[in-house]
């Protein structure tokens, strides 16, 4: 019903919220034809922003009493920005939430103490109701650098030019506090000015304070529902949230995602109890952990689903709507849902959806997908469900999340059986990265990047290799298996895998990675976000949720394999099902190589081989061996040198006359001592890891 309202309000809201619906009401005093003109929602096609900025002020602690030297640091917006502005009669009215990435022109850089400014950063309009309109943010990690105060807008009709200008960056809390000068917040540090080419993507007409038409034109004729066939994808994800109090120390929360139809085919919107309309899934990622915090890449939650109803018909993502709504999104046209919105509560359960057909019953059937009789609500309750540790900044120092929208639609599969050429079936997904803040509950979010559109959150995973998973071509959806490795320690590898589940119904039950004779593995895991809890008719077998057990591990025949209970145990496993990703992960003394890792299947289908690393084959005929000198460069005949395995045993060698020294048949994987004695010179010992023929493990004379 709230969805049906707004639709008749739909103009007011998209155009005149966050802050500017008194537009036309504050036009009624001069008249009717004060109330008559054109409005214009209107993007960033291209253009420049120019900082001047007191670097002096910001690299010194006592440059405040200083003479001020500005370096003027120039930036080129990212072309098609949705940073968002709205003119009435080409007259500015003001951006709307937004933002715009902007890249450096030039090598001068912000200075910080530590590593965590990157170069690339956003301008943007902030959310309504904060304490300032405008903005500059790390694009990285999401820092507040400024906020800006003094601006002025122009607008060159015509030429649809826009110019932000007088204003003043004045340094953040944030900024001042990563500098070391907490009490400078509140400085003006320089300036900041924008000109910009605009482009419309919302054109209205009002006549008498009615709208007579609203055209949607696209951001370029080419982009303009030009994908055959109907194809929803997630234009922007926006709003992650918490929503009620925690609850078992878990927290509920939730994501608003924009639809858009990049196709030229009107995609079904059916509400129930129709069963032919899309049903949105939510989750979040965090990477984290090593040197850098980027080794691991986990799930950490997961919600139940939204069911779609009632398209609407904005221009979000630019492609030109065509006008259609309600029971139908339109070609080119795009469809919000808020936060709020998909928080539910009442939200369906995934197990009665087939992600690949996007079949589930009838709302009027003898099994409806989103029931709730009887059935209680806790604040994490169908939500992003996610354990409070999971966030705690405490605990996650320098952790970075990403939150992930996902669309699954019957009109879709049911468009490319009937045309093969025509699948859109695989770019539903989008992801967005957030910074958290909070120790406890309640926590909150930012945004610290645009929407990723088209790409899994898997695709964030920093320097990782993805391979796609496709076990059954035309009868089953795909999914991707990611793999990183890393060497934290000398004749230590460490190995993570992530296996990823976009919309494969069969789900995934087992997975094996080959070891041999020779290879140690250590820090063996397994890492899976919650399941929701089961409740009355949730689709799962006895309404008892799907389990939470970990996977079993074993290392046997060659062999490391990590396996669920499989569907004849137990029909509720905690298989990777649709929509989620689990993680594996161990230590091992041997370096990598290109192997192949086999995954298996839980509710059908044969296993399928994967192309991973994995740790190499130890060989046993290595040869160590270097030379031992003075530190004048001389040989030293006759040195003993000694080689300690890490058991103990030692084996010991002489050098000849020019020095050289030589230990045949190590085997390798392991980590040797090796050291020197001679009654005339000292020599320090040296600690190597053997994977391999060394030749140049060399000893010089202490002084």
């Amino acid at each position: 019903m709230l969805k049906t309202i707004a639709t008749a309000f739909l103009p007011f809201l998209i155009f005149f919220g966050n802050g500017t619906v008194d537009l036309l009401t504050g036009l009624d005093q001069y008249g009717p034809k004060a109330n008559t003109g054109i409005l214009e929602k209107m993007i960033v096609a291209e253009g420049t922003v120019v900082m001047d900025v007191d670097l002096n002020r910001l690299s010194r602690p006592n440059a405040v009493k200083t003479r001020s030297v500005l370096t003027s640091m120039r930036f080129g917006i990212v072309n098609d920005s949705f940073f968002t502005v709205m003119l009435y009669n080409d007259e500015v009215r003001g951006p709307i939430p937004s933002s715009m990435e902007i890249v450096p022109e030039q090598s001068a850089a912000l200075p910080s103490r530590t590593r965590s400014i990157s170069r690339n950063l956003m301008f943007e309009r902030t959310e309504v109701g904060a304490p300032h309109e405008l903005a500059v943010r790390d694009t990285n990690s999401g820092l507040l650098l400024f906020y800006v105060e003094g601006h002025e807008y122009s607008f060159e009709p015509g030429r649809d030019i826009l110019d932000i200008h007088s204003g003043r960056l004045v340094l953040s809390y944030d900024y001042a506090s990563e500098l070391g000068r907490p009490s400078d917040a509140g400085a003006i540090v320089g300036s900041v000015s924008v000109r910009a080419t605009m482009k419309p993507i919302e054109v209205t007409e009002i006549v008498d304070g009615d709208i007579v038409s609203n055209v949607m034109p696209s951001i370029s004729s080419e982009e303009a529902g030009t994908v055959p066939g109907p194809d929803v994808i997630v234009g922007d994800v926006n709003g992650l949230a918490q929503f009620g109090s925690a609850s078992g120390g878990y927290v509920g929360l939730a994501l608003g995602t924009d639809s858009c139809n990049a196709g030229t085919i009107d995609l079904n919107w059916f509400a129930l109890p129709n069963n032919d309309h899309p049903v949105i899934p939510q989750n979040l990622y965090r990477m984290s952990g090593g040197a850098d915090n980027t080794e691991r890449f986990e799930q950490i939650g997961q919600s139940n689903v939204k069911h779609g109803f009632t398209a609407l018909t904005q221009n979000i993502c630019g492609f030109g709507c065509n006008g259609v709504g309600g029971s139908r999104l339109g070609s080119g046209c795009s469809d919000p849902y808020s936060a709020n919105l998909n928080a539910g509560p009442s939200l369906g359960s995934r197990a009665w959806i087939n992600p690949f057909t996007g079949a589930f019953p009838r709302g009027d059937s003898a099994t409806p997908p989103n029931s709730h009789t009887g059935h209680t609500h806790p604040g994490p309750a169908h939500r992003i469900l996610t354990e409070i540790d999971d966030l705690n900044t405490s605990l996650n120092q320098g952790a970075t999340y990403y939150a992930e929208g996902q669309y699954v639609t019957p009109h879709e599969y049911a468009w490319c059986v009937s045309n093969p050429t025509q699948c859109n079936m695989y770019n539903n997904v989008s992801y967005r990265r957030y910074n958290v803040s909070g120790t406890a509950s309640p926590f909150s979010f930012s945004p610290a990047s645009s929407t990723v559109r088209g790409k899994a959150a898997i695709d964030a995973w920093t320097g990782s290799v993805s391979v796609e998973i496709r076990p059954a071509p035309g009868t089953d959806g795909i999914g991707a298996i990611a793999y990183k490795v890393t060497n934290p320690s000398p004749g230590v590898w460490h190995y993570e895998y992530v296996i990823y589940n976009q919309n494969i119904d069969r789900a995934i039950q087992s997975f094996s990675v080959p070891t041999g004779a020779g290879v140690t593995l250590s820090n063996i895991g397994f890492h899976s976000p919650p399941q929701h809890p089961g409740w009355s008719g949730d689709g799962t077998v006895g309404n008892a949720g799907f389990s939470n057990a970990p996977w079993a591990q074993s290392q046997a025949n060659g062999m490391m394999t990590w396996s669920s209970e499989t569907f004849a145990q137990n029909p509720n496993a905690n298989a990777i099902r649709w929509g989620t990703m689990y993680s594996f992960r161990f230590d091992s003394n041997r370096p990598p190589v290109t192997r192949t890792g086999t995954i298996g299947f839980y509710k059908t289908g044969e296993p399928i081989n994967v192309q991973i690393q994995a740790p190499s084959s130890p060989s046993v005929n290595v040869t160590v061996s270097g030379r031992v000198t003075t530190n004048d460069g001389r040989g030293v005949n006759l040195a003993v040198v000694s080689m300690t395995d890490s058991g103990g045993n030692v084996r010991y060698t002489l050098t000849n006359p020019f020095g050289h020294y030589r230990f045949p048949n190590v085997a390798t994987g392991g980590m040797y001592t090796v050291a020197v004695g001679s009654k005339q010179h000292t020599f320090a010992s040296q600690n190597v890891p053997v994977n391999d023929h060394i030749s140049d493990l060399n000893f010089v004379a202490q002084p």
